[in-house]
């Protein structure tokens, strides 16, 4: 089974979500959260803090990320994991590949015409906002 990680980057104001805008397929032209592949044998947190560090320049000195939830998609062998934390300072974003913006938690993260993942993303988001004192 392949393994993939999402990464919600909250600004240090817990009022913006790092998102990137898809190049390419799936989801292409649309709002995503950053993340990638964990490679064979990796730890799967180490997987996030180098996916996230690749993505956007943010490092694991800036953010402590705790593993959220996983989703496990049995047609598509593959399981997702959801990673969250919080900035504890301003950081300048890099961009890799995919433009990076920051994108105000009150949008509709359900829009599926914006918004990557079917709607995935506006239930983790709400998962957040159910733990957030426990989460950051």
């Amino acid at each position: 089974m392949k393994k993939l990680n999402v990464i919600l980057v909250y600004n240090k104001e817990e009022d913006k979500i790092l998102m990137c805008k898809r190049e390419k397929e799936p989801y292409k032209g649309k709002f995503n959260l950053v993340g990638g592949k964990v490679e064979q044998g990796e730890d799967e947190l180490h997987a996030a803090y180098r996916e996230l560090q690749e993505e956007t320049g943010i490092t694991k000195e800036d953010i402590k990320l705790t593993n959220l939830m996983n989703f496990e998609y049995k047609m598509q062998d593959m399981e997702l994991e959801v990673y969250v934390g919080k900035l504890d300072k301003e950081k300048k974003v890099v961009e890799e590949i995919n433009k990076l913006y920051w994108i105000d938690k009150k949008d509709n993260f359900f829009d599926v015409e914006k918004f990557a993942g079917e709607g995935n993303i506006g239930h983790m988001m709400r998962q957040v906002e159910l733990y957030k004192d426990e989460l950051f």
